[in-house]
């Protein structure tokens, strides 16, 4: 009865993946996990109702906690964005309050302004070609169906991940990403992620561990890898090892929603290629912030605040301050965001 569950649940994802192999999809799947075809919720949690979605579609979101929406946004503009990426690597632009990132392998080398020494731009709200995306409105159009119409951009990157050292200093741990967030309620948050190429397990494809969601935040710090680990790069330090694993296999244009407390990560990039993907993180603009001190946030907390000092020469400012500045009304109007 246990297989038969789990097989049913991997029919599922794997035609919502778009009918992949099981070998090219999963890690691994176990026992006793629940098929989204005998979902039935009293009343929707994490979705709001409007035409948008299909039934089955808000089904599976419900049930795994991601959305693949499949070619959403152009190639056109997929060009756009990774031609301003090369312009910020090159220095030919900068943005106010961009935050640049390298490789811990490399971070400490001597810096040659390309896109090769770049792993990620984060916090790219005052730039105003990256920041287009976060204004599409096939973006946006989804995100409403999580947020509500006031809607709010929180958090930007471009990820450039470069291929691995040897040193599998490329991969991101299992995380949840509320765990950076002081704002709530979880269930109005979303993430709209979009492959700027081919990604798949060579490259380091994004893994995600379904229904994880409807679980707790939990503890997060640094792992403790042989080879280091990337700046802000905080992983679960406990999580259920027998969960099921599914491997987001996607094409250039390909965006997966995702709710804030899905476990997910990726792993290394095993190519001799650098593998892009544009992300940001929306919120219902009628979220409130939270003060994180005696939580399990409280590490992550600190951490942004010495990077804003040391970076951008802020002191006297509050985590709430920061996020302040970061956060845009891209739909409706700004409430308490």
């Amino acid at each position: 009865m246990d297989k038969d569950r789990a097989s049913a649940r991997l029919r599922v994802l794997l035609r919502h993946l778009g009918g992949r192999s099981a070998g090219a999809v999963i890690a691994h799947h176990t026992s006793g996990t629940v098929s989204p075809a005998g979902f039935r919720p009293q009343q929707f949690q994490y979705t709001r109702d409007n035409n948008i979605l299909s039934l089955e579609q808000r089904k599976f979101y419900e049930e795994n906690g991601f959305l693949v929406i499949k070619n959403l946004v152009s190639d056109a503009d997929i060009q756009y964005f990774r031609d301003e990426f090369e312009r910020i690597c090159r220095m030919e632009v900068k943005p106010l309050g961009l935050m640049v990132m390298r490789d811990v392998t490399t971070a400490k080398s001597e810096y040659v302004p390309s896109e090769k020494v770049i792993t990620k731009v984060q916090d790219f709200q005052e730039d105003k070609e990256l920041f287009r995306y976060c204004t599409l409105p096939e973006i946006l159009k989804y995100v409403e169906c999580f947020t509500g119409p006031n809607i709010m951009a929180m958090h930007t990157m471009l990820i450039n991940k470069p291929p691995d050292s040897g040193k599998k200093t490329s991969r991101h741990p299992l995380h949840q990403d509320l765990h950076y967030f002081p704002f709530r309620p979880s269930n109005s948050i979303v993430c709209a992620w979009t492959a700027m190429e081919h990604i798949d397990r060579d490259n380091g494809c994004l893994v995600v561990l379904p229904g994880t969601h409807r679980g707790p935040l939990k503890t997060h710090d640094y792992p403790q890898w042989e080879g280091g680990v990337n700046i802000m790069f905080h992983g679960i330090q406990d999580y259920d090892k027998n969960n099921d694993r599914v491997h987001l296999l996607m094409e250039k244009g390909d965006t997966v929603f995702f709710h804030p407390l899905l476990i997910h990560g990726s792993g290394r990039n095993k190519s001799q290629g650098f593998r892009k993907a544009i992300s940001c993180h929306f919120a219902d603009a009628n979220c409130h912030y939270i003060d994180v001190k005696g939580t399990s946030q409280e590490n992550i907390g600190e951490e942004v605040l010495k990077i804003a000092s040391k970076i951008h020469g802020v002191k006297d400012v509050s985590l709430k301050d920061i996020w302040k500045f970061r956060a845009r009304v891209v739909k409706g109007e700004r409430i308490n965001l």
